[in-house]
């Protein structure tokens, strides 16, 4: 193919990209927007493929076949609850792949010395092999962490241990020494696959002390790191179109870590070195909630559902766990079928990845125009006859607004307190990952739904049927 035709066909690929990304900004054209980014890939690769030459297209279509189909069983058998983890592995394959086309790359270069298609390895090129096998290997070895962390494989929590700062201080001193050595010696594969695994190392050691919390965070982190690693590969095979995918996902991923450490009054910073860590001075869960817990049943609260006129609905992990979405949906169109409101309230980090709760209730088609961001339905909680918490704890709990010493203090939180009852469906009073007792559930205004989020919905839809008809 002629290098005008290339470029023309990678500045068409980047500009789907862009209509693409703009295009999942809104729910309605999420669908279309992924098509399109999507279609924008495929014209990419097709176009790499036949410029480059690189292999046979039995072993392309070979390729296609196998991913496809990989992916095609994933997308089937893989549980919404599931989907962080599956996008943990996503991150962490994109992680490896740059460090494996750079590894490759390094050996080309090296292979062809000498000869007539002796590649230029000066100091962008050393740079940018070293980047791309740096970054990559972060991402590989932190979202098989995260991955582990998810899936209850290792621990949830904050792994720590004496000096762990001063280790990763040295690892990234011995990553600026082997970056040195790279552009000194820019054919040598020894001092990259060293940095290869000091970076895995490093990544191994930078995500397990991160604890559950801060975990969307995280997922958001590796994936701008996935992409920054594209587009450091994209240098390195002089890829115009993969610079500016993977710059692309970079740089919408470093948005949105940031909007998650805003919504947790965070710094990248804090999430990455830091922890949430219990308050040790803080009050026992029984100072809190001793006597001043009080339980209800399903039947009481389909009585309260019927005389209200507006009910929030506050998902959070537990409606995962419990694939309540489906239950909340019939309870939805009850009572909206006889006249009351039914919103729900979204904090940007309910549940284990951007966006979480956003899919679940989609999947269980709950109109998106009922779905409100935190900033939009605070001021109105003080008019919600009954709010309705599922499964969710720190993004619920008034400390963060009252005890300057909290773990969460100054984290913006949904002001469900403010509700005229709130009924929170919980199988315990066990804490939420900050690891601190909640005094919204021994509140004047709340009552305890005990039990598994599913049961305790279907259970209230079943009564208010029985009540209204």
């Amino acid at each position: 193919m002629s290098p005008g035709l290339v470029n023309i066909a990678y500045l068409i690929a980047a500009a789907l990209f862009i209509i693409g990304l703009k295009g999942l900004s809104h729910p309605r054209t999420a669908v279309r927007g992924n098509l399109l980014g999507a279609l924008g890939m495929l014209i990419a690769i097709v176009v790499t493929l036949l410029d480059k030459n690189i292999v046979g297209f039995g072993v392309i279509f070979a390729g296609l076949i196998i991913g496809s189909g990989i992916g095609a069983v994933l997308a089937i058998r893989i549980q919404m609850t599931a989907m962080p983890q599956l996008v943990a592995l996503y991150n962490g394959f994109g992680g490896i792949a740059s460090v494996f086309v750079a590894g490759a790359a390094l050996f080309e270069a090296g292979h062809l010395a000498g000869t007539p298609l002796t590649v230029n390895a000066d100091t962008q090129f050393s740079l940018s092999i070293f980047a791309s096998g740096f970054i990559g290997a972060i991402t590989f070895w932190g979202s098989l962490v995260a991955f582990g962390k998810l899936q209850g494989l290792t621990n949830e929590g904050s792994v720590r241990y004496p000096g762990d700062q001063v280790v990763k201080i040295a690892l990234a001193i011995l990553m600026i020494i082997l970056a040195y050595v790279m552009v000194v010696y820019p054919l040598s594969s020894t001092p990259y696959w060293l940095m290869v695994i000091m970076a895995s190392l490093l990544g191994i050691l930078v995500v397990i002390p991160i604890g559950g919390a801060d975990m969307p965070v995280v997922i958001a982190i590796l994936n701008s790191l996935s992409g920054l690693a594209a587009a450091a590969t994209g240098f390195v095979l002089y890829n115009t179109v993969l610079i500016v995918a993977g710059t692309l996902v970079g740089a919408s991923g470093i948005i949105l870590t940031l909007i998650m450490c805003k919504a947790m009054n965070r710094s990248i910073a804090d999430v990455l070195f830091g922890t949430f860590g219990a308050a040790a001075d803080g009050p026992s869960s029984d100072d809190v909630y001793a006597g001043k817990v009080k339980s209800t049943s399903a039947e009481e609260v389909a009585m309260l559902l019927e005389g209200a006129r507006k009910v929030v609905v506050v998902p959070g992990y537990g409606m995962a766990v419990a694939q309540a979405q489906h239950a909340v949906r019939e309870l939805f169109d009850l009572l909206e079928k006889h006249g009351i409101t039914m919103e729900f309230a979204i904090h940007p980090v309910a549940g284990r990845m951007p966006g979480h709760m956003n899919v679940l209730l989609a999947e269980a088609d709950i109109p998106y125009d009922r779905l409100k961001d935190m900033d939009d339905i605070n001021p109105g909680f003080k008019q919600v006859d009954v709010a309705i918490v599922i499964g969710a704890n720190d993004v619920v709990n008034p400390v963060a607004r009252t005890d300057p010493k909290s773990p969460i203090a100054g984290m913006p939180i949904l002001d469900v307190d403010y509700a005229k009852t709130v009924v929170v469906i919980k199988r315990s009073l066990s804490p939420g990952f900050a690891g601190i007792p909640n005094p919204l559930f021994a509140a004047d205004n709340t009552l305890m739904l005990f039990g598994d989020a599913k049961k305790m919905v279907d259970e209230m839809v079943k009564s208010v049927k029985e009540d209204m008809g």
